[in-house]
């Protein structure tokens, strides 16, 4: 089969990072069938990013990202939302850790991957979905704080009528608890035709022992657990599944709310999510795909139809002077001249794209001023590679990512400005 390299063609991509866990004493990397297949199912094509050390900074080998999920996974480093321990005791944090020995053992390279992805996500705005710890993951990227333990910070300083149980050991996939939706929210558009008459209670399965405390200014709660527990919530101005925009985090589990013994939903909205998601996805890869395809081949009037060849006509010439090594006679140098214009107009050029134009023999008539112009570009390539060198990992990553967003616009940018130049030509 022929393979074509046509991003058009490729499927949708959701990044999906992996849960690690120890297995015949190896680490053995995993995510949950049941969010594999519903992605699968709605048309787009799960990538499981391994939580294996340093992937962190490997992220743009993930790309094209056109979605990501974050689910599952131990507790997220207390440091990186609360600088102290939220009134806990040791023999409480202690206890704690007992209580949920599977969840509590932070993993701080599992934290990075996760936490870089959704700044990824705000900053370029990719379709994220967070499932339970994904959603803790989401409202600590956006400034947000967890409650360590949700049964020592909020349900036994309540009454036991509001009182709830968001984990059972015994029970994970049968597990349910209420909450109650909030209303002209999607949570509500998926669910609200399985509402009873007057009420906005649905039951929900959950497994976590923390949760939102303080949520990101950025996001509206969709529903809340009796005991005041935010267990969904969404960003507004970043929701618009057709648009190719989805910002959202659920602390329940609708992919496993699940009748006995059967794939049969408890409701028809659970899957709502998944599907509103991956719209989502698919509507944001079309969008990526138009800004970043090859411009168009200019149709050009006659007048710059002919600039063009004299200027390929210079170039060319320039090229074969340069490879043969012969001295310029007075009519090649004035042709060279249209090439050496061109170069001095259009001085927004990048070391690389300089270096292979010198090779080509294009500097011919101006060299002295382009060998200066290259050692001015070296020592800033030096200078700011010291800089650099002094940077942390992080800052030199969040760099990185500024940069990528900042090609992305100047790529969008100029082919405006393209569609502009044969726009007005044309008239």
């Amino acid at each position: 089969m022929a393979f074509n390299n046509d991003l058009s063609v490729i499927l949708p991509r959701v990044l999906i990072v992996s849960r690690r866990s120890v297995r015949k004493n190896k680490f053995v990397d995993f995510v949950g069938e049941y969010h594999l297949d519903l992605i699968v199912t709605y048309g787009a094509v799960p990538v499981i990013v391994p939580r294996v050390n340093g992937v962190h900074m490997l992220l743009d080998s993930f790309e094209p990202i056109h979605g990501v999920l974050l689910c599952e996974g131990e507790d997220i480093d207390p440091s990186l939302y609360e600088p102290e321990t939220s009134g806990l005791s040791p023999e409480e944090i202690e206890e704690i850790r007992r209580l949920h020995a599977s969840d509590t053992a932070v993993d701080k390279e599992k934290d990075s991957i996760e936490l870089r992805l959704a700044k990824l996500c705000l900053e370029r705005n990719i379709p994220y979905m967070g499932i339970c710890r994904g959603s803790q993951v989401l409202n600590v990227a956006c400034g947000g704080t967890l409650y360590q333990d949700i049964g020592k910070e909020l349900t036994r300083k309540l009454p036991e009528d509001q009182r709830v149980v968001h984990m059972d050991y015994d029970n994970y996939d049968g597990h349910r608890h209420f909450v109650k939706v909030v209303e002209n929210t999607p949570l509500h558009c998926w669910f609200k035709d399985s509402l009873e008459v007057g009420k906005m209670d649905i039951l929900v399965n959950s497994y976590h022992h923390q949760g939102v405390k303080r949520l990101a200014q950025r996001f509206v709660p969709m529903a809340f657990a009796p005991d005041g527990l935010i267990e969904g919530f969404y960003d507004p101005d970043a929701y618009n599944p057709e648009e190719g925009k989805f910002i959202m985090g659920l602390q329940f589990h609708p992919e496993r709310m699940r009748r006995p013994d059967s794939e049969e939903f408890d409701y028809p909205g659970c899957p709502s999510a998944y599907q509103e998601f991956v719209k989502a996805v698919l509507a944001y890869q079309k969008k990526l795909n138009s800004s970043t395809a090859l411009p168009k081949q200019l149709k050009l009037n006659k007048e710059m139809e002919h600039k063009r060849k004299i200027i390929v006509r210079s170039f060319s010439l320039a090229k074969n002077l340069y490879t043969a090594g012969i001295e310029m006679n007075p009519t090649k140098q004035s042709e060279l001249e249209a090439g050496a214009e061109f170069l001095e107009s259009n001085t927004a050029l990048s070391v690389q794209q300089e270096n292979r134009l010198k090779q080509m023999g294009a500097t011919v008539r101006n060299g002295s001023r382009y060998i200066e112009k290259l050692k001015l570009n070296e020592e800033r390539d030096r200078l700011a590679r010291n800089v650099m060198g002094k940077m942390s990992v992080e800052q030199l990553s969040d760099l990185m990512s500024f940069y990528h967003m900042m090609g992305q616009i100047c790529s969008e940018v100029l082919e405006r400005k393209l569609n502009g130049i044969v726009n007005d030509n044309a008239c």
